[in-house]
């Protein structure tokens, strides 16, 4: 299952550490190479000889202990596909979210740019401490994967939520990231990001609330899967794959008609604005006497209906849009509008979720009518399942995809 992928298991120092061998046997069975790296503390709870003897490699605790002149934290994280901290402590849980690298552990994560998963196990009062709640909410929306504790009776003696989950659950998950790596591998995806801005004058201009988040976790989920990824977003952001800046809604749809001829997947997460100002002043509008101004707009284009009109069939798209009424009918009426293949349909009328905020909860329709809802969640998570039910859905019908303009 798992031939030719190179596992990183960081050990800390709690009780559950003695679970992490199974965990371990069940990576090797799958044919994985599992490497260990432990924190000192971890070595109460388990011995250095019981982990290699299981992962059948050396075992790393401490920085410094060079071979060939390479240095661990860089070569360990270089070397593997994934990491995972299990059990990971609130100390190692503060540490990363801090970006602390006292130890040879944290100085791998540090310098670790792949898939990390994180499972916490605790005494129930230190999870629910609000400093720990505070870096954990701080590692999902830096894209780490958390798989929180479960509830049982806790070594301690007490009884709540603190227990590290199930070992199976930590090895599923992984697998899973590790094969959906490949899912989007030689597609070529676009994302759109941001709300467009319309000028008015030198110093004002018309625009929305879209902070781009939503868009800019897509492009990175996309990244995950193995794309070539290019985002054109009107946030300023330092990507490894390719960002094209742009500002008004008439620079977005030139990107986008340039990119798209050779592309499998336009995401265009932006909120692009309806109407622009007719008549630009070169100069800054001086504030008179009366009372009221007038401005002349003039329509946008629909960047959406218009490259779903010029698609082939190779090229499947979808599109977002924002209500606050009727999300469902809204977005049924918009799909046909539109011509698109998909409607991902966000609720504004919520503060919880949405514009500005990390987190979001979406509708995907189809063009069948099938309905998929994927609940509240952060949006780096989000992002990859709506990636996995549009692209899983694309796969059943045989046909590329490609995902479009926020409506």
């Amino acid at each position: 299952m798992l031939s030719g992928k190179s596992i990183l298991i960081g050990i800390t120092g709690g009780i559950a550490a003695y679970k992490i061998c199974e965990l371990i046997r069940m990576f090797k069975r799958a044919n994985a190479d599992v490497k260990i790296v432990c924190t000192p503390n971890a070595l109460n709870f388990v011995t250095k000889l019981t982990l290699q003897s299981l992962s059948q490699n050396k075992v790393a605790v401490r920085e410094f202990e060079t071979e060939n002149f390479k240095p661990e934290h860089i070569s360990y994280a270089d070397g593997a596909d994934i990491m995972i901290i299990a059990p990971a402590t609130a100390n190692t849980v503060s540490k990363i979210a801090n970006g602390y690298c006292d130890n040879l552990l944290t100085s791998i994560v540090c310098a670790f740019n792949k898939p990390v998963i994180i499972a916490p196990a605790m005494n129930r009062n230190m999870w629910e401490n609000p400093v720990i709640k505070e870096n954990i909410a701080k590692l999902y929306k830096l894209g780490y994967e958390i798989l929180e504790p479960e509830k049982g009776f806790l070594a301690c003696g007490y009884s709540g939520q603190g227990r590290l989950c199930r070992t199976d659950k930590i090895f599923e998950k992984a697998v899973e990231i590790l094969h959906s790596s490949d899912m989007l591998k030689g597609k070529k995806v676009i994302v759109t990001a941001g709300g467009t801005i319309e000028d008015i004058d030198p110093v004002r201009y018309i625009s929305n609330y879209s902070s781009g988040k939503m868009g800019i976790a897509l492009a990175d989920a996309a990244k995950s899967m193995g794309a070539y990824v290019v985002l054109i977003s009107t946030v300023d952001v330092d990507k490894s794959y390719n960002v094209i800046k742009v500002k008004s809604a008439l620079d977005m749809q030139s990107a986008v008609k340039s990119e798209i001829t050779d592309a499998d997947f336009v995401i265009m997460a932006a909120a692009v604005a309806d109407y622009r100002v007719k008549n630009y002043s070169r100069q800054k509008i001086k504030k008179t006497s009366s009372d009221e101004i007038t401005l002349e707009l003039v329509k946008n284009p629909d960047i959406l209906q218009e490259i779903c009109s010029m698609k082939n069939n190779s090229v499947c798209v979808a599109g977002f849009c924002a209500e606050n009424e009727n999300l469902t009918e809204n977005a049924k009426a918009k799909i046909v509008q539109k011509g698109c293949d998909f409607i991902i349909a966000n609720d504004i009328s919520r503060t919880d979720i949405g514009f500005s905020s990390d987190y979001n909860e979406v509708t995907i329709i189809d063009k069948d009518g099938n309905v998929t809802k994927l609940e509240k969640t952060d949006k780096n998570r989000l992002a990859k399942q709506i990636l996995e039910v549009i692209y899983g859905r694309n796969c059943s019908d045989n046909r590329e995809l490609c995902t479009s303009q926020s409506c």
